[in-house]
């Protein structure tokens, strides 16, 4: 670590603990030059997802759009933003834990979907009609009957 004060390449590490948040690891460094104290913060590094579009357009996954999207679902609904901020948490986990740095958004609204149907029967049977398009009464029914029978 180059230190700030002298721009000499080698330092100590004097004291090192977590951060309140523990996503990232405080170092206290001292200059093996000028001995002069420094602080460094170390993090992961996260590589961004790319979200491949419907229409193949890219762009960087946005867990704000997710987010959004499922705060819509649960309009006049007793479900906690906690819970979907939670969610949101679980599914961008699910996909930082992927090898594919790029992913399909229909996959992303698959794993919606499936947090969902944990949450609330409701919402996830509204987020189920504008994500999948249903055409008419029949493939709404068709999506009713599912759930019905896994609920059994």
């Amino acid at each position: 670590m180059k230190c700030p004060f002298c721009s000499h390449f080698e330092s100590k590490v004097v004291d090192s603990r977590p951060t309140d948040e523990g996503s990232s690891i405080r170092r206290r460094r001292e200059c093996l030059a000028c001995g002069k104290r420094f602080t460094t913060y170390e993090t992961i590094e996260s590589l961004p997802l790319v979200v491949i579009k419907k229409d193949g357009s890219r762009q960087t996954f946005d867990r704000n759009k997710v987010l959004g999207g499922l705060v819509k679902a649960c309009e006049k609904r007793p479900v906690p933003l906690g819970t979907l901020e939670a969610a949101v948490s679980e599914i961008e986990q699910q996909l930082q834990n992927s090898l594919n740095r790029e992913v399909q958004s229909n996959d992303i609204g698959e794993l919606v979907m499936e947090h969902l149907k944990k949450i609330d029967e409701v919402v996830y049977v509204r987020f189920a009609s504008v994500y999948r398009q249903f055409k008419d009464i029949n493939t709404f029914m068709n999506e009713l009957s599912k759930l019905l029978s896994n609920h059994e």
